[in-house]
């Protein structure tokens, strides 16, 4: 009997360990296909004189999650939305990575608790990321700005991180001579990586962020979250890392922040300013959209809205609906200020990933947007915002 239970023991240790194990090698690819789901469909139509169109665009997006999750971005994936080789053949100049550093447990867009067991805690354990960003939401986006740097270093041919108005131009000259080169901006999802110290924010920057947003989907020490409990605005500690990243020549990205964050904003500074994922509620009347007076005071500063991709902030995630969704925001805040911004790998699904992105270009003209509104909106309102910004970077 001894000898049974000793084998038994040890039979259902390896189990155990043998689970564990399996857990940790196909456990995060299996919650990102969930997570990160192309609905599957048959090819999109993509007309002669669109593709010749797409071909010749400048294309920028303003938010991407890729960097959250355990993939090779220089290889192809089989999973997920975004990766350098898919981002060259839908031909995408510049894409925004933005990293993820906290998420409660139970998201939604009405109301969730600071509180609340975090999300990227648990993936971060079972990513197996180093210790140090288990229990440290600043390291965290530090290990994600290294994830990139080293795609950079694996593939220089192909990414090149943007940290200065000089890599901009690098990589606009690169792909005009023919290049299939990919420029990647650092952007932080909510500033709770500060940890609530302003001097961290010289960190992030050396570490090679350049675009801030203020919250995600809760209340912070900066303000209220869209998505948050108490509807505030900005903090004293708010309104002190506002006014750093102005002076720095970072961009400043109101996405997730409550509309009181973004009127408080609106009043303290003169920069263009970006909301980098979202629809408009004229057109898709859901709160995760701001109010079409607010989008147009914050396209007033000469800075533009990303149009995302997903169900629940364009009412309609085929390529038609997210094309409807572009020409609604050109008659809501002007075709100066519309920009892409996918939310491509973070937790949404949608009908195409970037290497499709042909078939947008094919639905904007089908739906009569004339090819300078495409132009303007695939990616040179984005350009001239960066532009702007950057210029002012040591």
């Amino acid at each position: 009997m001894k000898k049974f239970l000793k084998r038994a023991s040890l039979l259902i240790l390896t189990l155990a360990i043998l689970g564990v194990g399996t857990l940790l090698i196909a456990g995060p690819g299996i919650v990102e296909k969930g997570r990160n789901q192309v609905i599957e469909h048959s090819p999109y139509p993509v007309s002669v004189a669109a593709q010749t169109l797409h071909d010749s665009l400048l294309i920028g997006d303003w938010h991407a999650d890729s960097l959250l999750w355990n993939r090779d971005l220089t290889e192809r994936g089989t999973r997920g939305q975004v990766d350098i080789p898919r981002l060259i053949e839908g031909n995408v100049s510049i894409q925004v990575f933005t990293a993820v550093t906290k998420s409660p447990a139970g998201l939604n867009y009405d109301s969730n608790s600071a509180e609340a067991w975090d999300n990227i805690t648990t993936l971060a354990m079972v990513q197996l990321w180093p210790f140090r960003t288990w229990d440290s939401i600043f390291e965290r986006a530090v290990y994600q700005a290294d994830r990139l740097h080293g795609f950079e270093a694996a593939a220089p041919g192909s990414l090149i991180v943007i940290k200065s108005l000089a890599d901009l131009e690098e990589v606009l000259t690169r792909r005009a001579a023919g290049e299939a080169i990919v420029g990647g901006i650092l952007g932080i999802e909510g500033s709770h990586p500060l940890e609530g110290d302003l001097a961290n924010l010289q960190r992030l920057q050396d570490a090679g962020y350049r675009l801030i947003s203020l919250q995600h989907f809760f209340d912070n020490a900066l303000g209220g979250s869209l998505h948050g409990e108490a509807n505030s605005g900005l903090t004293d500690f708010g309104r002190q890392v506002v006014t750093a990243v102005v002076e720095r020549g970072l961009i400043l990205d109101l996405a997730h922040s409550s509309q009181q964050v973004a009127r408080d904003v609106l009043e303290m500074t003169d920069i263009p300013l970006i909301v980098s994922h979202t629809g408009t509620y004229g057109h898709c009347a859901v709160k995760r959209n701001f109010p079409d007076d607010l989008m147009q005071a914050i396209a007033a500063t000469g800075g533009v809205i990303g149009i995302g991709y997903w169900q629940e902030v364009v009412c309609d995630n085929s390529p038609a609906g997210i094309a409807a969704a572009i020409k609604a925001a050109i008659s809501i805040v002007g075709e100066d200020h519309v920009s892409l911004g996918s939310d491509f790998d973070g937790s949404v699904s949608t009908t195409f990933d970037t290497s499709e992105l042909a078939a947008l270009t094919h639905e904007l003209l089908e739906q009569g947007v004339t090819e300078p509104q495409i132009r303007k909106v695939m990616g040179e309102n984005m350009l001239r915002v960066l532009r702007e910004r950057f210029a002012i970077i040591p």
